[in-house]
């Protein structure tokens, strides 16, 4: 009896054992809290359409101020991924693209989630064109040629912050800049204005920075449009001088900014803003005091939704209207893209428990951001502008009143009050995640 007794026991003990041990085990995989960092140059190679003032129509770029990057972080929390992305172009890439891209870092990195957005700045390529006739096939053939040196790029950058993973501790802050942004919509006092400068710091265990990720509000447009060269506008100067001065990667990720332009105010030109706006990250990021996560969560949720359009691009008189400010091939994948109406996309994620990422798919107008701030129950929100698609502009419902350039129905072809439809959609979803509504 005694040794049935004692073999009982040893059973028992080691089952304990082995309970203690996976549970520790699984407790630990859950704890994981990492982060890794990379860029890649995407300067078109060849001469090809520029993005973002209708008046160029079609002429092709002629070189480069300053060269265009894909700059991107990872962050691993517990065995789920999210990859962030900024890039020097005028918008998220096409819709194909950005499938092939996702399908592409889910193979290659376990990748599921990910917000790619463009900085919106005026001096990159355009991205809409596709490789059929009457849509850029046969005309702009080196456009088409370039979609591909954009994807390998971007996955490229993706690819390498993955395997560059380690240990990371995590700050966030936000300051109210005073004098760097303005209203350039409305007419009616006070103008909105987001003033916000958000920093994400994230740190290896020996305190050395991994990227710096900065959310600000404001047109990159202040390089002349008659410059028919490449550049990142201020969001390049901007974040050279977070790399140099601060250390790690910087990526600049666009907030709600189809109401704001930039105010250069003293500083001679886009560089010197650049650097200026530089300067107030890296002091927000000094200021941080990145620590260990200690329970790491990452929950994300993305939809499409579907809105009418206010335009109709099949009326042959709106259709040759668009095909005049813009050009035809353009404009025609316009029309594909809107055959359905607008179907914008929305990516919200919610990293730790308390930091809110939302990504809208368009020129949002500021107050949809300020308003989703003042209404989450979170740290930190970020929200990130022309992410993961680019279905024009979201005008607030009063800013559609008014009327007014990015208000009317000419650049701003969705239904009114889409906007205040998606900002409520992401706060219902932050809630759910927390817990907080079922």
């Amino acid at each position: 009896m005694t040794s049935m007794n004692s073999g009982r026991s040893c059973t028992i003990w080691l089952a304990l054992a082995l309970g203690l041990f996976f549970a520790t085990a699984a407790q630990a995989a859950e704890a994981v809290f990492k982060a890794g960092a990379a860029k890649r140059d995407i300067t078109p190679k060849e001469p090809v359409p520029m993005w973002g003032y209708g008046a160029r129509h079609d002429l092709l770029s002629g070189g480069t101020l300053d060269p265009l990057h894909a700059a991107a972080v990872v962050i691993q929390a517990g065995d789920k991924k999210l990859a962030i992305v900024g890039l020097d172009l005028g918008r998220s890439p096409s819709e194909k693209s950005l499938q092939s891209i996702r399908q592409r870092i889910k193979a290659d990195a376990g990748i599921e989630h990910s917000f790619i957005a463009g900085s919106h700045t005026h001096h990159g390529p355009v991205v809409e064109l596709s490789n059929e006739d009457g849509k850029g096939k046969g005309r702009f053939d080196a456009a088409i040629r370039y979609y591909q040196q954009l994807e390998d790029g971007i996955v490229a950058a993706i690819v390498e912050a993955d395997q560059s993973l380690v240990p990371a501790k995590l700050a966030t802050g936000a300051v109210d800049l005073d004098g760097f942004n303005r209203n350039r919509h409305s007419k009616r006092e006070p103008k909105p204005v987001d003033r916000t400068l958000a920093v994400m710091r994230l740190d290896d265990a020996m305190d050395k920075p991994i990227a710096v990720l900065v959310n600000f509000s404001g047109h990159p447009t202040s390089v002349p449009g008659q410059t028919l060269k490449f550049s990142a506008d201020y969001v390049g100067a901007m974040k050279g001088a977070i790399e140099q001065d601060f250390g790690g990667t910087a990526i600049f990720m666009q907030g709600a900014s189809g109401d704001l332009s930039i105010n250069k105010g003293a500083n001679a030109d886009h560089i010197a803003f650049g650097r200026a706006l530089g300067r107030e990250a890296v002091k927000l990021a000094t200021s941080l005091q990145p620590v260990v996560v200690a329970k790491p969560t990452l929950k994300v949720r993305e939809e499409r939704f579907r809105f009418d359009s206010r335009s109709d691009l099949n009326n042959p008189l709106i259709r040759a209207a668009y095909s005049f400010a813009f050009f035809p091939e353009l404009v025609a994948n316009f029309t594909d893209e809107y055959a359905d109406g607008i179907r914008p996309r929305l990516t919200v994620a919610l990293l730790n428990g308390d930091i809110a990422l939302v990504g809208g798919s368009g020129e949002f107008f500021c107050q949809h951001a300020i308003r989703l701030r003042e209404r989450t129950r979170v740290e930190r929100l970020f929200f990130f502008g022309y992410s993961n698609g680019y279905h024009q502009y979201f005008p607030t419902i009063e800013a559609a009143a008014e009327g007014g350039y990015g208000a009317d129905n000419q650049v701003a072809p969705v239904a009114v009050g889409a906007g205040e439809q998606l900002m409520n959609t992401a706060l219902t979803w932050l809630f759910q995640m927390q817990g907080k509504l079922k």
